[in-house]
């Protein structure tokens, strides 16, 4: 297969553009890449393609995805224009200690700077975007791929503003050649466990490791409401896999596992896998909310609001067009219970690691991406 000049926003920063710029590298012998990459990250990204050994075929540009012309001279972006053919656009904020306005400026303003590009960049054959099921908000029931409806309400500015962004994109599909991948809640890899930020189940791990050993955590809510969560490696492989594919373009995929556990299944596997005795009452979510804020356990975990006002959506993700294209040959998404094992002892290395030893021992950066 020829490979095409590719754009990649995001990295090294953001973790799932780092697992694509992987991804590329692995699968495309022949790929020529291009990583608009923020100043502060520039020293990392490079150490990064360094340790790959691919550096004849990587060219970093010093930018800012969401600034006009991607930041970057008039030299660099004129070059990219003429070159690229396919871009993807990973770059979002999950951090919702920002200010509104840089959240929107991230999340909204790097998809309408990647649509600029697309009118300019006359070769650009495909921009992928990695959006997130997670924009339906508090929406409950089942949702397809090629809905977008605006929900009742959203739980954070992190929905919202990539609900907007979304958006946009697919008011564009008519004009530009745009295929948007949406996976559910992202869990850290498969194999090593390494997130960027622990949030949603990472929470719990986090509850679990440090909770008293005499107190016996009750369950958020009763356990019954599904969760959807997938792990980064597949969400990546799977998305590369159906964007490669002609059949992609103009259309939403979500990337979501067939068969996700109950919140008990979750909580059990997790409490067995740390050793802690399983939880024998519930609370409601609500008052979960409130326990966890109260003195004692605030300090134990940092933002347990949305994860748990989230449990209380029971909402269902339509895959129709995601196994239209995988098919039965996949890639198929793991099972929780087979990578819970490796989030646990990711979550363990980071609360025991000095800080200097967590930057030279990164799990993500000991894999080899060609192998």
């Amino acid at each position: 297969m020829s490979a095409k000049t590719t754009l990649i926003t995001g990295f090294p920063h953001n973790l799932l553009a780092k697992h694509v710029v992987r991804r590329l590298l692995k699968d495309l012998e022949n790929l020529q890449l291009r990583c608009v990459v923020q100043k502060p990250h520039l020293e990392f990204a490079a150490s990064l393609i360094a340790q790959w050994s691919c550096e004849n075929r990587v060219q970093l540009l010093e930018g800012e995805t969401s600034a006009m012309d991607f930041g970057l001279s008039g030299s660099e972006y004129n070059e990219l224009i003429r070159e690229v053919e396919v871009l993807h656009h990973c770059d979002s904020t999950e951090n919702n200690e920002l200010d509104p306005k840089t959240i929107e400026s991230i999340n909204i303003g790097g998809v309408r700077e990647a649509l600029e590009f697309c009118e300019s960049a006359k070769n650009l054959a495909h921009l992928i975007h990695w959006s997130t099921t997670l924009v339906s908000g508090t929406r409950k029931g089942y949702v397809s791929e090629d809905e977008l409806e605006t929900p009742p309400g959203f739980h954070d500015r992190i929905e919202e503003s990539r609900f907007h962004a979304e958006k946009i994109l697919r008011e564009s599909m008519d004009r530009y050649p745009i295929t948007i991948l949406k996976p559910s809640r992202l869990m850290g890899d498969s194999t090593t466990g390494e997130i960027d930020c622990f949030s949603g189940p990472y929470l719990l791990v986090l509850l679990m490791l440090n909770a008293p050993p005499d107190l016996r955590l009750p369950m958020p809510g009763r356990g019954e409401i599904r969760m959807n969560m997938v792990p980064i490696d597949w969400v990546v492989h799977a998305g590369m896999t159906i964007a490669r594919n002609p059949r992609s373009v103009g259309r939403i995929f979500h990337l979501v596992d067939p068969e996700p556990l109950s919140t008990r299944e979750v909580f059990e596997l997790i409490a067995r896998e740390i050793g802690r005795p399983l939880p024998r009452s519930f609370v409601p979510t609500d008052l979960a909310t409130t326990i966890l804020k109260a003195p004692g356990l605030a300090r134990l975990t940092r933002a347990p609001r949305v994860f748990l006002e989230q449990l209380s959506s029971e909402v269902v993700y339509g895959n129709t067009n995601t196994m239209e294209l995988l098919g039965d040959t996949g890639p198929h998404c793991p099972s929780f219970s087979s990578y819970v094992g490796a989030m646990v002892e990711y979550v363990r290395f980071k609360r025991s690691a000095p800080q200097e030893t967590q930057h030279a021992h990164e799990s993500f950066q000991a894999l080899d991406p060609l192998s």
